[in-house]
């Protein structure tokens, strides 16, 4: 069944309350729409909305870590991470605060709501700061996987989660540790190497080349920061060839990390598939498409890096 990575948010924060973790979130007036009114009504005195105030929500967060605290923040991620970046990076990772920030409603997914609200740059702002890990899980249970991992880990966390509804990629006993990267499907001519939305569009992608002759690796990198080099570069040298694809710019973004390293430690042929433009009003399917990053034009792609 597919679910929204969001709605593993606010159920899973409730969760770990009922573990015994001591748990708080607050939101920037979105609260139905992050989910974090699961834990707003399940345990009131566990939630803060601060209305729409995403810098006052960082520092409000902030000031509940102080206290000992696990602290979520919510919001959209155009705003949860865009409008708030300096209390981010001087409040939260400066300091090495236990805050969590988990926006919602990333990438151009979001769909209609068009360019103003299609975050496509917060991968690169996040994975710069230095302290901040980067997660982005790719369907529901690895959504519920990361939310608890951060919570389990002091330090600063990013936890990109989307609006549209996502096919099952993991099952619902999925675990996860830093750093992860997950090989989905074996393959030796090439590696897609994708990351939250696009996991499951690769996949896909992988059964109509497949279809051609064409072997294709799918690999999981939902840990952007930390990467999990050893499982990265095990695969470029399996296939000698890779294409990175996210729901994000390719400046910066997952593609950026793996190429940097790949040149380091095993320099092979890379190509980034991505966004370069912000992006438009429109549906998910119809902007996935639009912009080449669904199954048929990573399949595109692929036949393209492989002619060169």
């Amino acid at each position: 069944m597919a679910k929204a990575t969001r709605a593993a948010f606010g159920e899973t924060l409730v969760e770990l309350v009922e573990a015994g973790m001591d748990i708080m979130a607050v939101d920037a007036d979105l609260c139905g729409s992050t989910t974090t009114a699961k834990l707003g009504a399940a345990y009131p005195d566990r939630l803060v909305d601060v209305g729409i105030a995403e810098q006052n929500m960082i520092g409000v967060a902030s000031g509940l870590a102080l206290t000992g605290r696990t602290v979520f923040t919510g919001s959209f991620a155009v705003f949860g991470s865009g409008r708030c970046y300096e209390q981010i990076r001087n409040t939260v990772c400066d300091s090495g605060l236990n805050v969590k920030v988990c926006p919602t409603h990333a990438g151009i997914t979001v769909g209609a709501d068009g360019a103003t609200h299609q975050m496509l740059e917060d991968i690169a702002l996040m994975r710069v700061l230095p302290g901040m890990r980067v997660l982005v899980p790719a369907d529901y249970a690895s959504a519920k996987a990361a939310i608890r991992l951060a919570a389990q880990t002091p330090g600063p966390f990013y936890v990109r989660l989307g609006r549209e509804p996502l096919p099952e990629v993991y099952g619902d006993d999925f675990t996860c540790e830093l750093p992860f990267a997950n090989v989905v499907r074996e393959g030796a001519d090439i590696s897609i190497m994708a990351c939250g939305v696009e996991v499951a569009h690769a996949l896909k992608a992988a059964e109509e080349l497949a279809a051609e002759g064409i072997s294709a690796e799918v690999v999981d990198v939902m840990s952007v920061k930390p990467l999990d080099e050893e499982t990265i570069v095990a695969s470029a040298a399996k296939c000698g060839r890779v294409l990175t694809v996210e729901e994000h710019s390719i400046y910066g973004g997952m593609g950026s990390a793996v190429a940097e390293l790949l040149s380091e430690k095993h320099p092979v042929h890379v190509t980034r598939l991505g966004l370069t433009t912000f992006g438009q009003s429109g549906s998910a399917a119809e902007l996935l498409a639009h912009y080449g990053i669904d199954a048929d034009g990573i399949a595109a792609r692929v036949r393209e890096v492989l002619k060169a």
